[in-house]
């Protein structure tokens, strides 16, 4: 018997993007599943996209006050009817054997949650396909998310995440964080004693941010949540969630050396890296413009995220402020 899908997508205005995630789910070749739509306090209307859709899919709708993803996901749990949960972002088009891959997946992989990578669609623009390099290649902090040898410990993200309901409910859900949910969940499923499995043919084309600046923001924000993480499960640190910090460090340190020493030593390493990213961004795009761009997106992503996660490590460390003290914004009440 085939295990029975409860896809969930908590979403905030959107209308857009969430057209053309249901667009994609019309399109699946396994058509047995659910959809439940969490309208997280819209200031839009997001009905008339839904009904577009009502004699196509089996969809769910509910709206209720804003209080962040992770909430919004637990109140669509709470309402699903079927055994396993699948979480997307309403900013994600999935292929059309997207669900039938899923179910084949748990059938062959034994598992309590799995996690998918995401690419870029081809007809995302320059931007989002500069970013997306950045935030799935080997040489930033997104490399482990595609990758298969993660698969014993890989840490699901919610823009395409799977779990029982059943454990889901066990663990309680996602927490009251904001940023870095996902991540927390993962690690607490593990602390339970639960297993995650990485799925490599359940890839989601992720439209992510659609400019530098909101792209910056984003990582800043996953940068802070960092060290909370640790303080949550730390069991689980790892010395390479420090190093966009310490690029950022270095990067520093070379610019002293340069002005004060009239060396280049530190700066010529940083130069070899970014002739790699071009280059390796270059290889898999085809687009020298894309190129360019990630190479931008990628030193974004890694002053960002370094800034917050340094930012985070001194609050909660050195000042021992409690997180809920040093990043209110990034927690909701449940």
């Amino acid at each position: 018997m085939k295990p029975s899908i409860s896809i969930v997508v908590a979403i905030y205005n959107r209308k857009d993007e969430l057209f053309e995630l249901l667009n994609s789910l019309t399109q699946q070749t396994d058509k047995e599943f659910e959809i439940i739509i969490v309208d997280d306090g819209s200031l839009i209307d997001l009905r008339p996209t839904i009904q577009n859709f009502d004699e196509m899919l089996d969809i769910k709708y509910f709206k209720k006050d804003n209080s962040g993803p992770g909430l919004s996901r637990n109140y669509g749990a709470k309402r699903a009817a079927n055994e396993w949960l699948v979480f997307v972002d309403s900013d994600v088009i999935v292929e059309k054997d997207y669900i039938e891959h899923i179910k084949k997946d748990i059938q062959t992989i034994p598992c309590d949650a799995f996690g998918g990578a995401d690419k870029a669609h081809k007809g995302f623009n320059l931007m989002q396909k500069a970013i997306s390099y950045s935030m799935t290649s080997v040489f930033t902090t997104g490399g482990i998310r595609g990758n298969k040898k993660a698969v014993s410990k890989f840490q699901p993200r919610s823009f395409n995440m799977g779990v029982k309901k059943s454990v889901f409910e066990k663990v309680g859900g996602f927490s009251e964080m904001r940023i870095g949910e996902d991540p927390d969940l993962s690690m607490t499923l593990w602390e339970n004693g639960f297993t995650t499995a990485f799925f490599d043919d359940i890839a989601v084309y992720h439209k992510r941010r659609v400019d530098f600046g909101k792209f910056s923001k984003q990582v800043y924000q996953f940068g802070c949540a960092r060290p909370i993480l640790n303080q949550r499960h730390p069991n689980y640190v790892k010395i390479s969630f420090a190093f966009p910090t310490l690029f950022m460090l270095g990067y520093i340190m070379g610019f002293i050396e340069y002005f004060l020493l009239g060396r280049g030593i530190i700066l010529a390493f940083y130069g070899l890296y970014t002739f790699l990213v071009l280059f390796h961004a270059l290889l898999l795009t085809k687009n020298i413009s894309i190129a360019g761009m990630a190479v931008i997106s990628t030193y974004i992503q890694m002053f960002s995220y370094g800034y917050g996660f340094l930012k985070s490590w001194i609050l909660l460390n050195v000042f021992k402020m409690k997180p809920e003290e040093a990043f209110p914004h990034h927690y909701y009440k449940k």
